[in-house]
């Protein structure tokens, strides 16, 4: 399953090669919400791995953007005693405000122009 959130971007990290075949690269975004008149603010830390390590090159510090991330978990056991941890794996980022412009100049409608005459003898 997929989720989206978004958000400001506030940092990003650099990649950090896990082993010789597996990188990571994490990234912040800030997300306030109006909750019963009060802003609450939290920041969500995201990851990206392997060749999505480069996504949040393309985005400035302080813009809005847009992630859609899946949630995974891992489980290990160390010294009999079990630990768990839950990653949200960034896939795919856009920016708010290049995808509200898009919106904006797209126009879809049913009816033609009204200044197209219809000739047609049907």
């Amino acid at each position: 399953m997929s989720y989206e959130a978004t958000g400001k971007l506030v940092a990003k990290f650099d990649i950090v090669q896990r082993t010789e075949t597996f990188k990571t690269r994490e990234f912040v975004i800030e997300k306030t919400e109006d909750i019963n008149g009060r802003a609450v603010t939290n920041y969500l830390k995201f990851q990206c791995v392997q060749d999505k390590t480069s996504l949040p090159d393309r985005f400035a510090m302080g813009e809005e953007v847009k992630v859609m991330f899946n949630i995974k978990g891992t489980k290990w056991v160390k010294d009999g005693r079990e630990n768990f941890i839950t990653n949200l794996d960034a896939w795919r980022m856009e920016s708010v405000k290049m995808a509200q412009q898009g919106a904006e100049n797209t126009q879809y409608s049913d009816m033609p122009p009204q200044d197209v005459v219809d000739d047609l003898p049907f």
